[in-house]
């Protein structure tokens, strides 16, 4: 209730919004799928595969296009703009727009969905990227993927299996060498072992499931998303045209006007535009990329003040969102442990495994719970897995204490990350991620009760 009262003083009900009208779209020869979230309803970006008569591939990104219902200082921009993103929580969430421009614009399987899309051309045998070409049109959505049934499906286990029996399968296997191609050319190729976890509330009972990162599904919309963001930020600076970029250089993650180096995701520039129904930044920056493809004044020329406003406001609210989420997250990771500990007899006490991070510090083996446990013995290498008992938690501080029982293994000494850095979740999040950037923080993904 604290965070509502300070960040949504008048409510969170819209103000009605008219929808601006836009010109007619060509229609893409395209059948498009999404990949997300089984309880995703902002659905930002599709896919379509198709084969040239050259024998080149045709690689479509497609991305939900709101600007062209919300133009600069329209009423719908001005909502956005006060709300700066979508905020997610156990049992509910708040979106940055109201339920009619979401349901306009969100790739809804079956619809013809105004979209800005990027078609990328690959050789047919090396998946080498030949050209690049921009459209804003409109696009057939054929399919809304969902991870709970694709993932059974499309793994790392059925890939080298060769087993290609579900809906485009072959579509899916032929982007998934393209994602390893990027990530490779990138220079950032890793085998990511990173969990996630996903929180399920019902009837204040908490239910978690986890998944590994770094699978076929998140490699293939990350990088992706990857290409298109670094794509189109580095044609708007060809062009003249300010964007909010996101840079890294010397280790820090900023938020810049101008088009600088990403070091962490190894491109030259990089830039969100494609999660325009759920952050505010990708909705300016999808202006001033169809402006551009319009041949139009860009809706925010240089040294407008508008950029910098936003650049402020965003990086604020959106630190203050990331924080609310993550203690969300510890509240009902602590839930959770009442309910482990109420399936015990009485006087029994609840064991837990954890991982040592570095001194006493610590995180839960079962859930995303990092804490202190001052009772361990000293010098404990990192990585070093722990036995703990329960002994007291407090909802309020969303604090736990623990003691000691027993090492169960010993550790490498290897530092673990218990806080991953901007670059790491900007690599992941741009959307499979739903997971790592507004669904979620960097360590767990809340699931909402009732899909909007």
């Amino acid at each position: 209730q604290k965070f509502l009262f300070e960040n949504f003083p008048k409510g969170l009900d819209f103000p009605p919004i008219v929808l601006s009208d836009w010109d007619e779209l060509p229609l893409g020869a395209v059948n498009a799928f999404s990949i997300d979230d089984a309880t995703t309803t902002e659905i930002d970006d599709a896919f379509s595969v198709a084969r040239l008569e050259n024998g080149n591939w045709r690689i479509g990104v497609h991305i939900a296009a709101p600007a062209l219902g919300m133009p600069r200082d329209s009423d719908g921009d001005k909502v956005a703009a006060m709300r700066l993103s979508t905020v997610y929580m156990p049992g509910q969430k708040i979106t940055m727009l109201p339920e009619s421009a979401v349901q306009a614009f969100t790739l809804n399987e079956g619809g013809v969905c105004p979209a800005l899309s990027m078609y990328i051309e690959v050789e047919a045998e090396t998946l080498a990227v030949l050209n690049y070409e921009s459209r804003v049109e409109r696009v057939h959505i054929a399919a809304n993927l969902r991870h709970d049934t694709l993932e059974p499906l499309f793994n790392e286990e059925t890939l080298a299996a060769g087993k290609l029996d579900y809906d485009y399968a072959s579509e899916l296997t032929l982007l998934w060498h393209l994602a390893q191609k990027l990530e490779a050319a990138r220079g950032k190729a890793d085998n990511n072992t990173q969990v996630d976890y996903n929180f399920h509330i019902e009837n204040d009972y908490v239910t978690l499931t986890h998944r590994r990162r770094g699978s076929p599904i998140d490699k293939v919309v990350s990088e992706l998303m990857i290409l298109v963001n670094c794509e189109w930020g580095g044609h708007l600076a060809e062009h003249g045209f300010p964007g909010i970029y996101r840079t890294q250089q010397g280790g820090k993650v900023r938020m810049s006007t101008v088009a600088a180096p990403h070091q962490g995701l190894g491109v030259a520039q990089y830039m969100w535009s494609s999660s325009p129904l759920r952050r505010y930044v990708d909705l300016l920056n999808q202006r001033q990329i169809i402006a551009m493809l319009k041949d139009e004044a860009a809706p925010y020329p240089k040294n407008d003040t508008a950029l910098y406003e936003t650049l402020r406001n965003f990086d604020t609210m959106y630190g203050i969102y990331n924080d609310f989420q993550r203690d969300m997250e510890r509240y009902w990771c602590l839930r959770w442990l009442q309910q482990e500990q109420a399936r015990l007899a009485d006087g029994d006490e609840l064991l837990v495994e954890a991982t040592v991070i570095r001194e006493n510090l610590v995180r839960m083996t079962e859930i995303p719970l990092v804490f202190r446990a001052p009772s361990l013995p000293e010098q404990l290498p990192a990585q070093t897995r722990v036995q703990l008992a329960i002994t007291g938690m407090d909802l309020l501080d969303l604090s736990v204490l623990t003691r000691y029982v027993a090492t169960l293994s010993q550790g490498t000494g290897e530092a673990a990350d218990d806080n991953p850095t901007e670059a790491s979740t900007d690599n992941l999040t741009d959307e499979s991620i739903e997971a790592m950037t507004m669904n979620t923080s960097p360590v767990a993904t809340v699931i909402e009760e009732a899909a909007c």
